[in-house]
């Protein structure tokens, strides 16, 4: 009975284009956006390794030394014995670098929204999120149990609208720094700003915007010139930009400390393996030692608009390296992203649930390890699809 059950609603998702199939990478050739997946040798045009430093020679090093001293993994729980020295320097290296008295490593972004949500909420309280954010942070406001609703995309008067309803507890805002279907970053002065009037705390999720935005490359927040006093709540996650894996939450020393005294899902979880710690305090200091790489992707940006906007593709407006072509139904953009896969180019299409209905889209994202006769080769791709009438 259950697998017929659930075979019946596979089929549903399949006759409506929605059924999402693995692809399996088999090689990668260091330093280059060059993959071998599913057989073909293929420009990968879907990490969000923006940076290209996934596969950097000094952060590769630094994991292989520390799994040599330290193992592959951590063992335990940060609170019983999986705590070692590199995630303490990894923190306070991490906590330096955004400007905050404290931060805290989660194996995972979902991890650490959630832990946010659960410490900072009661019944009591309200969480007010942008209907757009990312499904962790929705997951993470719902499973509080405070009242929750949304406001739409990026709508500062519906924020304030939202916000002028009396609420006797507290009110918790959340919206990503820059959202990773869209691209496109949040207006954060203006939300500070409402939350300021309102006396409601803004967290923000900087999972697409850290490494790549900002002058530093603290990501949106800093590019937007908040600090800890509009923002007190930060997340960004390592496996995007920096190139490694986890997240971590940064802030005051009151906020870490409740995080790990009442954070069921760093206290429950077992800590990230010392090695990935490592290589990610390499990743950081490359990170700030080779800015090049972040002038290098946000130029990949501006020339891959220029030739878009010429070939009239209708893109949506985002200057960060996610660039969405919006295609509108699940079957388009499957057929688009198939036929951009033989000619050697890996570009997924994006379909409901992960975006609005009528909304389906081909998710193209830039790194730095990209050549700009790569970008030439994809425009061109894209300029025969659309002559093929496949967008539109």
């Amino acid at each position: 009975m259950l697998d017929e059950a659930l075979a019946a609603e596979l089929r549903a998702l399949d006759a409506g284009h929605r059924y999402r199939r693995r692809r399996t990478v088999e090689a990668r050739e260091p330093g280059t956006a060059r993959v071998r997946v599913d057989g073909r040798d293929c420009v990968a045009f879907c990490s969000n390794d923006y940076l290209g430093l996934a596969d950097h020679p000094l952060i590769t090093e630094a994991f292989i030394a520390a799994a040599r001293r330290w193992g592959v993994g951590s063992g335990a729980s940060h609170l019983v014995s999986g705590h070692c020295s590199e995630h303490r320097a990894l923190e306070d290296e991490l906590a330096a670098f955004v400007g905050r008295p404290r931060a805290l490593a989660f194996s995972t972004g979902y991890m650490a929204n959630l832990a946010v949500a659960a410490t900072l909420l009661t019944r009591a309280d309200r969480v007010l999120e942008d209907r757009l954010n990312h499904a962790s942070l929705v997951d993470a406001g719902l499973a509080s149990g405070a009242d929750f609703a949304r406001f739409r995309h990026a709508d500062i008067a519906g924020l304030r609208r939202r916000l002028g309803v009396a609420h006797a507890g507290r009110t918790l805002v959340v919206t990503d720094g820059v959202f990773s279907m869209d691209g496109d970053v949040a207006p954060l002065r203006e939300i500070a700003a409402a939350c300021r009037e309102h006396a409601a705390w803004l967290y923000v999720d900087d999972a697409h915007g850290f490494g790549v935005l900002g002058e530093r490359g603290r990501g949106a927040v800093e590019a937007a010139g908040l600090g800890m006093a509009e923002v007190p709540v930060l997340m960004c996650t390592l496996g995007k930009a920096v190139g490694t894996f986890g997240a971590f939450v940064a802030g005051s020393e009151a906020l870490i400390e409740s995080l790990i005294q009442r954070g069921r899902t760093y206290i429950y979880t077992t800590a990230l393996p010392p090695a990935v710690a490592a290589a990610t305090r390499a990743a950081l200091r490359v990170l700030q030692q080779e800015p090049e790489r972040r002038r290098r992707v946000l130029a990949h940006v501006q020339s891959f608009r220029a030739g878009a906007a010429a070939s009239g593709l209708r893109l949506v407006a985002s200057e960060t390296p996610i660039q969405p072509l919006l295609l509108g139904s699940e079957e388009v953009a499957l057929e688009a992203s198939y036929a951009l896969f033989e000619a050697g180019l890996w570009v997924p299409a994006i379909r409901p649930p992960t975006v609005p209905a009528g909304s389906s889209r081909l998710r193209i994202t830039l790194s730095a390890a990209h050549t700009e006769a790569q970008i030439e080769q994809l425009l061109a791709a894209l300029d025969g699809l659309r002559a093929r009438g496949l967008l539109g």
